[in-house]
């Protein structure tokens, strides 16, 4: 039963996060297409509101978390031998883990 939990747990965080990037990805392509940015220092005044460097927070996590469960899955359901599995998790698992660190490093630095 604690398996049917987890799965179902996780098809609602991947149903949840689909639909924040799909909003958060339409309120983008509509700022932008109505306020572009000049230059640099309007991204960076854009992206010092707290309002937009929290929600774009939330919707790079939200992509990472998506990828997370979405290739875990995959990877659990095709992939058989134990050893390959883990190592295959294991890369993603580092790979998307360093791309979050990339994203926060590249949002704290333009938004000083």
């Amino acid at each position: 039963m604690t398996r049917k939990v987890s799965g179902f747990q996780a098809w609602v965080v991947q149903r949840i996060s689909a639909i924040y990037l799909a909003v958060y990805f339409i309120y983008l392509a509509g700022h932008f297409m109505l306020y572009p940015p000049a230059d640099y220092v309007a991204w960076k005044d854009w992206l010092a509101n707290p309002l937009v460097s929290v929600s774009l927070s939330l919707f790079f996590m939200s992509i990472l978390l998506h990828a997370w469960i979405g290739i875990r899955d995959v990877v659990i359901d095709y992939v058989h031998p134990l050893v390959t599995r883990l190592l295959v998790l294991a890369a993603v698992a580092m790979t998307l883990l360093a791309s979050g660190f990339w994203i926060l490093r590249t949002l704290v630095v333009v938004a000083i």
